[in-house]
């Protein structure tokens, strides 16, 4: 009998462990590690900043939901992982054994990297329900006193799609309190355009988003590097082609919500020779580490080079879909490894659909694959995006209960539209 260990149980954990699961059968046990006891809807953390949704809505207990697909549950901190010897350790000094381990653990939020930003200093975040809940605080705050609001991404940021949807949203509870006009708004980017979204833009997204934010006279700055942030007042530069400064500014804001750069965790960054630089896990094609055979990892823990250079650093971002296929991927690699005793030879599409809500309306893109040239690169706006997005939390939560990560009616109907997981699926 195989042990798999999933660490993380985020969008890409969850998704792994059921399929690891799925295709292993009883012989072999599938354990999920964890440090919180409830899975949560990361996507959804925009609504939850400005009050359109209450943590419970977002969240579910892991245990219970793994318990129906005999797949085992811990809830713990895990301190280092020892490659050599295939075990975890926790902040408990239990000890975790592993024959193949999953790193699914998501990111390092990188605040440090700027001074002053993040909730702890001056700058707000909804990249974890805890950070969404004290924007939420300051959102209150603006609404009591309104003035300025800056919103943005810093550079060496790679993940942009959540501070568009939050500039949008904002605005629109704004509008709602009747002190838009109270409210000054900046979108602050290290993008080199607008919609360039750490892709090289998707379809008409530059266009499109530019017409959405002079539509809802929000003002933005491209190609820009925060400097250094304090009470009330953010310095930024702007960046030329070259990469020189060609502006420099000194805004002031009342509320501030920015997207910060990700690096590696902790424990995962110190393995030796298993991850680069920034702390990302090397992997292979097939989604195993280059130095540890028994080790995979996907998500947003793994190493991916950006899309093109940029004048200001930009990373490349690691969407929805595009982790479900990593994890895919990885679990029919696990199966041919432990079933079939093969090497792996599934390849994930890499392919990339993403929804985002825009307050009053919302935007859906599909690139296949997410990293360009593609054979397919559409974005498109509407207001049944808005609904769309809705629906997809909605769905996303019952396939995490239900414990199904690619129901055969969402793996037809998308590869009716040509989109699938699997590189094999389209032979």
């Amino acid at each position: 009998m195989a042990k798999i260990v999933v660490l993380g149980a985020g969008t890409g954990g969850m998704p792994a462990a059921y399929e690891i699961k799925h295709l292993l059968g009883q012989e072999h046990q599938v354990l999920m590690v964890n440090e919180r006891e409830n899975f949560r809807f990361i996507p959804s953390n925009p609504w939850v900043a400005v009050g359109w949704r209450e943590p419970d809505a977002i969240s579910i207990p892991i245990a219970k939901h793994l318990a129906k697909k005999h797949i085992d549950f811990i809830c713990a901190f895990v301190t280092k992982i020892d490659a050599d010897n295939n075990q975890l350790i926790t902040a408990e000094h239990d000890v975790i054994d592993y024959d193949y381990l999953v790193i699914a653990s998501g990111p390092k939020l990188a605040f440090d990297a700027i001074p002053g930003a993040g909730p702890e200093h001056y700058t707000q975040s909804v990249c974890s329900l805890e950070h969404a809940l004290s924007c939420k605080e300051n959102v209150d705050a603006l609404i009591a006193n309104p003035g300025p609001v800056l919103v943005g991404a810093f550079q060496g940021a790679s993940c942009f799609g959540p501070a568009y949807e939050y500039v949008f949203i904002l605005d629109k509870v704004l509008r709602d309190a009747g002190i838009r006009k109270h409210v000054p708004i900046q979108f602050i980017t290290s993008e080199p355009y607008i919609g360039h979204l750490g892709l090289d833009g998707v379809g008409d997204s530059k266009s499109m988003l530019e017409s959405a934010l002079r539509q809802r006279d929000i003002k933005w700055i491209c190609n820009a590097s925060v400097d250094y942030i304090e009470k009330d007042i953010m310095h930024i530069d702007e960046l030329d082609r070259k990469g020189n400064i060609d502006f420099n500014y000194s805004l002031p804001f009342n509320h501030s919500m920015f997207i910060p750069p990700f690096v590696g965790i902790d424990v995962v960054a110190n393995v030796e020779g298993l991850c680069n630089k920034k702390g990302f896990v090397i992997t292979d094609e097939h989604q195993r580490s280059t130095k540890y055979s028994n080790i995979f990892a996907g998500g947003v823990c793994v190493a991916i080079p950006p899309a093109q250079s940029t004048p200001v650093p930009t990373g490349m971002p690691k969407t929805g879909y595009m982790i479900e296929s990593m994890m895919t991927a990885v679990a029919q690699n696990l199966h041919s490894i432990i079933v079939n005793n093969v090497e792996p030879t599934h390849k994930g599409t890499w392919n990339a659909i993403c929804i985002a809500d825009m307050g009053d309306t919302g935007a859906v893109f599909i690139a296949t694959p997410q990293i360009a040239p593609r054979n397919v690169s559409w974005f498109a706006t509407g207001k049944w995006a808005h609904l769309a997005k809705i629906g997809f939390e909605k769905y996303f939560l019952l396939k995490m209960k239900s414990g199904s990560s690619e129901p055969l009616y969402e793996k037809y109907a998308l590869k009716l539209m040509g989109i699938t997981r699997l590189e094999e699926d389209k032979e």
